[in-house]
C-alpha cells in the first residue's frame, strides 16, 4: 500500500515539475524589452487600447505569451453587464485572433 502511494506521489510530482508542454509560455521582462525594442510586439498600452475598442469595459488582466512561434496578448475585460471577455490579440498587429466570453 505504501509503495503505491509513493509511486502515485512521485508520478504527480514529475507531472507538475514538467509543466504542460502544450501550454503557452510566459515571457520574462528582458525578453519583452527586447521584443519591444525590435518592434516585434506592440506596447501593452496599444494592445489594451485595441482590445477596449473591440470590447469596452474594465481591464481585469493582461499578459503577453508565446504560443508556438508567435506572440500574443491575452486580455480579460469585464463588460458593463458583468460578463468577462477574454481576447487574444496578435502581439505584432493588435488584431483579435480569438475571443471568448466567460
Amino acid at each position: 500500500m505504501k509503495r503505491h502511494h509513493l509511486m502515485a506521489t512521485t508520478g504527480l510530482g514529475l507531472l507538475l515539475a514538467m509543466g504542460n508542454p502544450l501550454a503557452s509560455e510566459r515571457l520574462d521582462h528582458d525578453e519583452i524589452k527586447q521584443l519591444r525594442g525590435t518592434g516585434a510586439i506592440l506596447p501593452m498600452e496599444q494592445a489594451m487600447a485595441s482590445a477596449e475598442s473591440v470590447q469596452p469595459g474594465q481591464l481585469v488582466e493582461a499578459e503577453l505569451e508565446r504560443k508556438d512561434s508567435t506572440y500574443r496578448y491575452e486580455i480579460t475585460i469585464l463588460a458593463a453587464d458583468g460578463t468577462a471577455h477574454k481576447l487574444y490579440l496578435d502581439a505584432a498587429t493588435g488584431d483579435v485572433i480569438r475571443r471568448k466570453e466567460k
